[in-house]
């Protein structure tokens, strides 16, 4: 059995152009291309190819296609996880997601940073850097969460953002940089009419 190399957290490491790690990206990257070219209504599928490459999967998993992902194994998804079209994971740390997270389309986890320094990144020098995702979490479309960044139970991250710190729980977070506006309220309840159909 062979031993997958370990990515190290928070610290420089030699990232890119290195071929251990290109080798088991390369493995994910077969599995979302594999993935990407099911039918999107074949649920069961689906869900076999996501126990292959998530490292850890609830039930009533659902991730819509186009999905892509480095390895794959550093993800970990919570029960009635949903991930609208273009989800992007660089996942070289972990990107723990909890219970009833929804995530819009077109957003990107990436726990990769590259050192400011250009010889070291000329020379593949990167840093990673773990993702975690509460429960009861929205991320709103086209948002951008960065390494090392989390966001608490029960937030919602409004379209578009970028988050780079810790977001707390219960909050409405929105912008560039991503910050707290607002918490959520029992108002919030009635925000809308209820149909009534």
């Amino acid at each position: 059995m062979t031993e997958k190399p370990i990515v190290p957290v928070g610290c420089f490491f030699k990232g890119s152009y290195n071929p251990a790690y290109e080798k088991e990206i390369e493995k994910g990257k077969d599995k979302c291309y594999r993935y990407n070219l099911l039918h999107p209504n074949d649920r069961a599928a689906q869900r076999a190819l996501l126990g292959e490459l998530f490292g850890k999967m609830g039930e009533e998993i659902t991730v819509m296609p186009p999905f892509w992902c480095d390895y794959g194994y550093n993800i970990e998804v919570g029960e009635r996880f949903y991930a609208n079209h273009n989800t992007v994971i660089q996942d070289g740390a972990k990107v723990i997601f909890g219970n009833d997270v929804f995530i819009g389309p077109n957003c990107c986890f990436t726990t990769a940073e590259h050192a400011l320094d250009p010889e070291m990144r000329r020379e593949g020098v990167e840093i990673a850097k773990p993702i975690t995702i509460g429960s009861n979490v929205w991320i709103g479309a086209g948002s951008v969460i960065l390494a090392g960044a989390s966001v608490g139970d029960n937030s919602v991250i409004g379209a578009g953002s970028v988050v780079k710190k810790p977001i707390p729980s219960g909050v409405v977070a929105v912008g560039v940089p991503c910050r707290p506006i607002r918490k959520i309220t029992e108002q919030d309840r009635r925000a809308y009419p209820f149909y009534d159909g």
